[in-house]
């Protein structure tokens, strides 16, 4: 069986193992990639998440990625980031630091869905708490339609937490109705989440191989332990 194949399978069970999973308390309502690379991009990103207060958990109430990244070559896209929150009892700290690398595995149109990898590992500034993760990317294009699938599996251990493992899940359907605007719906499951909303984002062109990339949308949770409202934008600079 090729491996696209391979992949899809192991998308179509994510659906499955996120539904009934217990994954740990990291942050569930993200973004969602895509598995495409562009050899000569640079990038400056800055994304952030405001969450209502969980029942009977302590969850962030805001979290802060500022990120650069640098494609490598046609496939290979590398970003470093710093990572920073406010919980519900202390003001905004800087938390940790994460390095991702971003595959892409085939190319625009070469199989009936395009396919990525995204692994990550994240080391926490103040406690000893590291995590690795490896992301399964899916994309397909119907019409003026994209859908996307974000499968992750994660690792965390040290010393201050309980070595475990997690999975998420993110789908998002997009309309493609101009490169300004494309409304889009999400959907995300993972430990105490089912969520889903609605998210708008575009691409302004600034020049010559300049835009800015925005996302901005609300995420509403489906049963009484998700939080009730989710905020996430998302800023990127690509030159």
């Amino acid at each position: 069986m090729r491996l696209h194949k391979w992949l899809l399978l192991g998308v179509c069970a994510a659906g499955l193992t996120a539904s009934v999973a217990a994954v740990a308390d990291g942050l569930v309502v993200d973004k969602i990639y895509h598995p495409y690379v562009d050899a000569l991009e640079t990038e400056i990103e800055l994304r952030s998440v405001f969450q209502d207060e969980q029942p009977n958990l302590t969850n962030k109430a805001q979290v802060h990625q500022f990120a650069i990244g640098k494609a490598l070559s046609d496939k290979v896209f590398a970003e470093v980031y710093m990572i920073g929150g406010k919980d519900r009892a202390r003001g905004f700290e800087n938390e940790a630091w994460e390095a991702e690398i971003k595959w892409q595995l085939s190319d625009q149109g070469e199989y009936s869905a395009d396919w990525g990898v995204v692994v990550e590992y994240e080391d926490e500034n103040t406690r000893d708490i590291q995590e690795f993760a490896v992301g399964i990317i899916a994309e397909k294009e119907f019409s003026r339609w994209s859908g996307t699938a974000n499968f992750f599996m994660i690792r965390e251990w040290g010393d201050d937490i309980r070595s475990e493992y997690e999975t998420t899940l993110g789908l998002q359907a997009r309309y493609r109705y101009s490169p300004l605007l494309e409304p889009t719906v999400e959907f995300y499951a993972g430990q105490d989440t089912r969520a889903i909303g609605p998210v708008l984002q575009g691409t302004m062109p600034l020049g010559i191989r300049k835009n800015l990339h925005w996302e901005a949308g609300v995420i509403f949770g489906l049963d009484s332990v998700s939080a009730n409202k989710t905020w996430r934008m998302l800023l990127e600079y690509e030159f």
